[in-house]
């Protein structure tokens, strides 16, 4: 865990790349895709094993369980798209049903999924809660957080998934388990950062290091 604060909310850095805020009890999460590899095999690509909703479902069990959570905040790209959500296998949909039970849910809405599902919760474009904005993808604004490019850096040859944070916002990593990423030095990314910009490598612990540029 990796503490840090943005427009004064103390906040949590996880290693499985959640963030936690403690003062709201809120877990957010951005990138799950879930369904992707039926979405694959839908559109006619290669068969992936079809374990990646478990997966991630069985992390997103554990983070809940850890933290307490009472509300989660998935910050888009949930699924990998809106015919995915209503594919999910009856065992995950009712894995997912029983999380959301008894919680405050909020699916903002991302590029693959801009629209509501029928598994339930709230259905927001982005969520204002104190000083934070919660959206998918990162604009000007301050004190935002969001997902959508899935960041990711090298070290000691390895490529780890990382946060990326500077002092108006913050970039989480996708949370699915088969998603790809966008390197930290990729243009989009060091024009997003300020020069300043932090890097939350995930690994066993969590690695804060200069942004790679």
């Amino acid at each position: 865990m990796y503490p840090f604060a943005l427009a004064d909310c103390r906040l949590c850095a996880l290693p499985s790349g959640a963030l936690y805020w403690p003062d709201q009890q809120l877990l957010c999460i951005s990138d799950l895709h879930l369904g992707k590899s039926e979405r694959i095999a839908r559109r006619g690509g290669s068969l992936l094993p079809p374990y990646e909703t478990r997966a991630t479902l069985e992390r997103l069990d554990s983070d809940i369980e850890a933290t307490g959570a009472r509300r989660i905040v998935c910050l888009g790209d949930s699924f990998d798209d809106l015919a995915a959500a209503e594919g999910l296998d009856s065992a995950d949909q009712l894995w997912l049903t029983r999380l959301m039970a008894g919680r405050e849910w909020i699916w903002i809405e991302g590029n693959h999924d801009a629209g509501p599902v029928e598994i339930g919760g709230s259905h927001l474009a982005e969520l204002r809660l104190g000083p934070l904005r919660f959206r998918h993808i990162a604009t000007s604004d301050p004190a935002e957080i969001s997902g959508h490019y899935h960041p990711k850096l090298r070290l000691a040859g390895r490529a780890l998934r990382c946060f990326l944070l500077d002092a108006q916002r913050l970039v989480l990593p996708a949370y699915g388990t088969y998603t790809g990423g966008l390197w930290s030095d990729d243009a989009i990314l060091v024009g997003l950062m300020q020069p300043t910009a932090l890097a939350l490598a995930l690994s066993k612990t969590i690695l804060p290091l200069p942004m790679p540029r």
